[in-house]
């Protein structure tokens, strides 16, 4: 189950750390992408990278 968290907690980091990419500007990738310069997109990405985040502390602390 830890490991289960931990790559949950990392692959949601990355996929935030991708939105705040796309919906700040700095990716454009996609070129076809509805995300991209959109904002809003930015503040999901960050909820989920931070999510992610809780879930690795939790993860790491559970059977620390």
């Amino acid at each position: 189950m830890r490991n289960f968290l931990i790559i949950l907690g990392v692959i949601l980091i990355l996929i935030g750390a991708l939105w705040i990419g796309q919906g700040s500007g700095y990716i454009m990738w996609p070129r076809s992408s509805f995300m991209l310069q959109q904002k809003q997109w930015a503040y999901y990405g960050a909820v989920l990278a931070i999510l992610g985040m809780a879930i690795l502390i939790y993860a790491r602390s559970r059977h620390a």
